[in-house]
């Protein structure tokens, strides 16, 4: 049996590969990430050089007015996809609007992606397909929503387990520790996964929590772990702890993965009027592609053909993505009020009959009948 963090020490940041690429040892975390072979590291490489590139490119059309809003995950791919690519199939994640990279992991098309954001959908994918809610914008209620999942999950006798995603900004929410509660107290099979990105939108970290955020969970009756977010073996090994602890009766979990947003909030947003520059170029050094390929370099991995693949497949996914996005047709008028539940509504027909008329009473050029 691995060794599993009690989580007494959360102030603790784990950590099994360096900045400079060097790997490191940790007696706990090693067994999680023991069979992760050389194959395994270049496939997590080209993850995250594809999702990065997805996230320039969504960017890019949000700037050239292709999409309304883009959350920008830039600096937090290590967090996301090595948490990501730990679970399995029945697992069920529920996330914010910020997991991209989540969503790639899950098999959701890049141009579902997108169709939230440029308006031509209430919801992007399927969740009973992909295993993953569409994105909760209301900060931290996702976290209710995987703690009840969860309770379902352990009440049905499955050992499937959900896991909440979540910002630094979010644990100061009620619904965050409301589901921690929820989550000790019936201990249910929950993996929080909290991204310390250190900005809530234009507000550091510190302003909100003077210690660790992984210190909080322990007070709840929950372990938890703080690791480096950009380490991808670290993130890995925490998760499949976590994951493992879950499924085996031992109830739920708090990771805290410390990383960085090296762009903004959203694409409505400047952190140059509230980031210093030199935090920026302190964490560009940080970077969790170049760490990882740093690693595969030491191991005589990092080869021509690894960088050509992984670009190529970056490049394509880019043009499907693009494509997919700016051939996204208008949806008509009145799907707006389909999906609002799922048997028939007396208040919503009543809405659909009383819109109708209003759209009849114009022209199709738009100007009034």
């Amino acid at each position: 049996m691995h060794t599993v963090h009690t989580g007494e020490t959360p102030d603790v940041l784990l950590q099994l590969l360096s900045p400079e690429g060097v790997r490191l040892a940790d007696a706990d975390l090693d067994p999680w990430v023991a069979d992760v072979t050389g194959a395994d590291l270049a496939a997590l490489y080209q993850d995250m050089v594809v999702v990065r590139r997805i996230d320039a490119e969504a960017t890019a059309l949000q700037r050239q007015g292709e999409l309304g809003l883009w959350p920008p995950l830039l600096g937090q791919e290590a967090a996301q996809i090595g948490s990501a690519r730990a679970l399995r199939a029945d697992d069920f994640v529920f996330s914010s609007y910020r997991e991209n990279a989540v969503a790639w992991c899950r098999g959701v098309a890049p141009t579902d992606i997108l169709r939230v954001w440029r308006g031509t959908a209430q919801s992007g994918w399927d969740p009973l397909v992909h295993k993953m809610a569409t994105p909760s914008i209301i900060i931290g209620a996702q976290t209710l929503h995987a703690t009840g999942w969860a309770m379902g999950a352990r009440f049905d006798g499955a050992d499937s387990v959900a896991v909440a995603y979540f910002g630094d900004g979010a644990t100061s929410e009620g619904d965050v520790n409301e589901a921690l509660v929820f989550a000790a107290s019936f201990q249910a099979p929950v993996v929080f996964f909290c991204q310390n990105n250190h900005w809530a939108i234009s507000e550091p970290v510190g302003l909100q929590a003077r210690a660790s955020i992984a210190g909080r969970a322990p007070g709840f009756g929950i372990p938890s772990l703080r690791i480096d977010g950009n380490d991808i073996l670290a993130v890995t090994a925490a998760t499949r702890q976590a994951l493992h602890r879950a499924r085996t009766g031992g109830g739920p979990t708090f990771i805290e993965a410390v990383t960085y947003r090296m762009g903004p909030h959203t694409t409505a947003d400047d952190p140059t009027r509230y980031r210093p520059a030199a935090e920026l170029e302190e964490w560009a050094t940080k970077d969790p592609i170049l760490r990882l390929g740093r690693l595969l370099d030491s191991l005589g991995l990092f080869t021509p053909e690894l960088e050509s693949e992984a670009q190529a497949r970056a490049d394509a996914t880019a043009a499907e993505l693009r494509a997919g996005c700016i051939g996204l047709p208008d949806p008509e008028p009145l799907t707006v009020l389909a999906n609002v539940y799922a048997t028939p509504h007396a208040g919503v027909d009543r809405q659909r009959a009383e819109y109708a008329a209003y759209l009849a009473s114009y022209d199709l050029t738009g100007g009034k009948a």
